[in-house]
């Protein structure tokens, strides 16, 4: 079992997150928070899409984004509060059991369920952070509060394994007997229980709403499912008289924890330095090559801040065309893109005269571009 936990692929960690930024939202249709429509011939894949889609006002106001995005943290908060009091009980269970009995692979278990318990606390303050409005001086919102709480995860989990990997240790060096084996199996089914209960409704939510970090937080809280259960393999093998197969039960447990740490904080740090699925921009560039009126697409970018995404586009227009066409046609790219790509919550597209006879429309920028480049 330790194996198989060990040498999970990074693409299960890595494809689930990645989830995150090419899953519909909770009614199964691609398109950003607060993005409602109601006219177009869209396709509905969602079991109450069509009513919903009539019955719906269209609306692109700041306001209705803004709305639908706290509506998103309102479910991330309510799903954090309840991991939080069932983990928590889970915790306090499984810690009176390890002062009675002394197993240190129970300890290492109780330390995991009581860090992933005080992970909704950070990711709680996130999503309340990130309810606030824009400002002149966060021009962009607080949605970066929410990543930073993913480094606050990736933290607590390695705290809580190195202590474990220092108990093992010293019970290795030190020796000692477990004793009340079978409330030591009990805690270890309780702390499976709860934490598959609450890892399952974590990753669900996360996905829902497109939340790396409430994610990663539940593939945490599945992590320590299966170390509850490896807490049976001590609690056996010193049955049999081997009292060193719990300190080593707990150093595996630590070995098993630190592979998924390392993955999770790959994903963490992929967010802050804004990378994204190099799928979602091709599926963007297909996106503005079918717009009406864009000839070609040029530079497209693509960042998450929290659990939305923003693009800035450059398409090709006709030169010929007047201004106020090229803004019909960007507006249409961006009405577009806002359908077509999960969690868009704004996309910036910019019109490009097509280059004809050898005209360089920015040859004004070329110094600069050569100077940042």
């Amino acid at each position: 079992m330790h194996a198989a936990l060990v040498q999970m692929p990074q693409q299960d960690f890595a494809g689930i997150l990645g989830t995150v930024s090419d899953m519909p939202d909770s009614d199964g249709h691609h398109h950003p928070p607060g993005h409602d429509h109601g006219h177009g011939h869209h396709p509905e894949t969602w079991p109450r899409g069509r009513l919903g889609h009539l019955l719906r006002p269209h609306s692109h106001e700041a306001a209705d984004q803004v709305d639908a995005a706290m509506e998103s943290s309102r479910e991330g908060m309510r799903t954090l509060w309840i991991s939080l009091g069932v983990l928590g009980g889970t915790a306090l269970i499984q810690a009176a059991v390890t002062a009675a009995s002394g197993s240190v692979a129970l300890l290492g278990d109780t330390l995991h369920n009581a860090a992933d318990a005080l992970t909704a606390v950070p990711l709680g303050v996130a999503f309340v952070i990130g309810r606030r409005p824009p400002t002149r001086r966060y021009t962009y919102g607080y949605g970066r509060a929410e990543d930073l709480a993913g480094i606050a995860i990736v933290l607590a989990i390695a705290a809580s394994s190195a202590l474990a990997a220092y108990e093992a240790i010293t019970r290795l060096l030190h020796p000692r007997h477990v004793t009340d084996l079978i409330a030591v199996a009990a805690a270890a089914l309780i702390g499976f229980t709860g934490n598959e209960l609450v890892a399952g409704y974590r990753i669900r939510t996360g996905r829902k709403i497109g939340s790396a970090a409430l994610v990663a937080d539940g593939l945490h809280a599945r992590t320590d499912g299966f170390t509850s259960l490896a807490v049976l393999l001590g609690a056996g093998g010193v049955a049999l008289g081997w009292d060193w197969a719990d300190p080593v039960v707990g150093l595996l447990i630590t070995i098993a924890i630190l592979a998924i740490l390392r993955q999770a904080a790959r994903e963490i740090y992929r967010r802050l330095m804004d990378a994204v699925d190099p799928a979602i921009v091709d599926q963007a560039g297909r996106t503005l090559n079918a717009v009406p009126g864009v000839l070609d697409v040029g530079q497209v970018r693509m960042r998450w801040i929290g659990h939305q995404l923003r693009a800035e586009c450059e398409v090709i227009v006709d030169p010929a065309v007047s201004a106020i066409r090229a803004h019909q046609v960007t507006v249409s790219a961006e009405h577009a893109l806002l359908h077509a790509i999960p969690r868009l919550a704004a996309a910036l597209v910019h019109a490009d005269p097509e280059p004809r006879d050898g005209a360089d429309h920015h040859d004004v920028l070329a110094s600069h571009r050569q100077t940042s480049g």
